[in-house]
């Protein structure tokens, strides 16, 4: 979309089937709708695969009233079950040990970097059903690779088409297979959920579950809302930290003077023996712009749409009310006026002429605002890192 910005102007429409929709390119236009008319850029559009997934339930493509208490309690949930906090840490160096040892045992050989999953996906388990899973667990490695089969299912070509045209689904087979696998995935699921439910004990709310069976007395607390907001931060959660870990390896193999000065900053930082905490970041500048940059040049999340809650007048157009807008965060962590080298992995960008991190603005990895799968995953991508 980037070319097209570039023809075009940082405001355009395209026509996809019958649907409109409006593009948002570069850094100024994508965080001046973002930032200054949040409320106008709130809801989220129907997709309809998730439409058809999810039933217009969970935490990311729910709408309106549903939508905002779902969010609301899945936010405060998660900020009192430790994220963001020191027992966080504590639960991740835990799973660092076990993710360690997994290396370990391949003694030297090679191994698929999907193996990193399985370490951020038990972290999110612990916070959904209040306990870690074993690595040789059968049920949670189906469920990793369900999740994994899904993912690449979601990113088909076929099911971007079935978006727009959505009465041809029945005559695609990938469409078939994906809401096979999605029902797999609710199984387990469910299984979990129902586990969890014999040890409920409203006196310890020890995870996600007890917190939202706690709940259930309240109408939009039900049993779907409940397997579809587990559904939605398991995929969510899981990729975002594993896609990083597994960027953040390669790239440190293709830029081996790279990863020498992290090890280095580590080492002087960090005595033998111990443990790099999250708070090290601050005396680690390169390390951290690293992460940064890997997070910057892989674009993690390169269009997230959005949808108008109201009649819109922006930069001199008039964006009617339900029309969906996609603000390209590709275009705003490539654009040529906030970043030096855009097209280079580069950590300088987060960095000033004296080595010091720098915060920039135009980092919108993951979207703008508070974003509630961001905090955990930037604690989880420092320390992995640093092991």
């Amino acid at each position: 979309m980037e070319p097209l910005g570039e023809e075009y102007g940082p405001v355009f429409t395209l026509h996809f089937g019958f649907q409109k929709v409006v593009v948002l390119t570069g850094y100024e236009a994508v965080k001046e709708a973002l930032v200054n008319f949040p409320e106008e850029f709130v809801d989220r559009p129907a997709i309809p695969i998730f439409e058809e997934i999810q039933h217009g339930n969970g935490v990311f493509f729910s709408t309106g009233e549903l939508w905002r208490t779902t969010r609301r309690f899945t936010m405060s949930t998660m900020r009192n079950l430790g994220m963001g906090k020191q027992m966080m840490e504590e639960k991740i160096f835990e799973e660092l040990h076990f993710l360690t040892e997994m290396i370990k045992s391949h003694r030297g050989e090679p191994f698929s970097l999907r193996s990193f999953n399985i370490a951020p996906t038990n972290i999110i388990f612990l916070m959904l059903f209040g306990e870690r899973f074993d690595y040789k667990d059968p049920m949670f490695l189906s469920l990793l690779r369900l999740i994994d089969e899904v993912m690449n299912l979601l990113g088909s070509p076929y099911l971007q088409f079935f978006n727009f045209y959505p009465l041809l689904g029945f005559f695609l087979k990938t469409h078939k297979i994906l809401l096979r696998r999605i029902e797999d995935v609710r199984i387990i699921l469910r299984n979990y959920i129902k586990a969890s439910r014999q040890d409920f004990n409203e006196n310890n709310i020890r995870s996600y579950i007890d917190a939202m069976v706690f709940k259930q007395e309240e109408s939009l607390f039900h049993d779907e809302n409940l397997v579809a907001s587990i559904l939605d931060l398991v995929m969510a959660g899981t990729e975002t930290t594993a896609t990083t870990l597994q960027w953040t390896i390669l790239l440190m193999m293709k830029y081996p003077e790279i990863q020498k000065k992290v090890q280095e900053e580590i080492g002087r930082v960090v005595e033998p023996g111990s443990r790099a905490t999250y708070e090290d970041r601050r005396r680690m500048p390169f390390t951290n712009a690293v992460i940064h940059e890997v997070q910057r040049f892989i674009t993690l999340l390169p269009h997230v749409p959005r949808c108008t809650a109201v009649d819109t007048h922006f930069r001199g157009y008039l964006i009617p009310k339900g029309t969906t807008v996609i603000p390209s965060l590709t275009s705003v962590l490539l654009d040529k006026t906030q970043w030096e080298t855009p097209y280079e992995f580069n950590p300088n960008h987060f960095l000033d002429t004296n080595g010091k991190f720098v915060k920039k603005d135009a980092f919108l990895a993951f979207s703008s605002g508070n974003c509630k799968e961001q905090r955990a995953p930037r604690i989880q991508d420092a320390q992995y890192n640093c092991c």
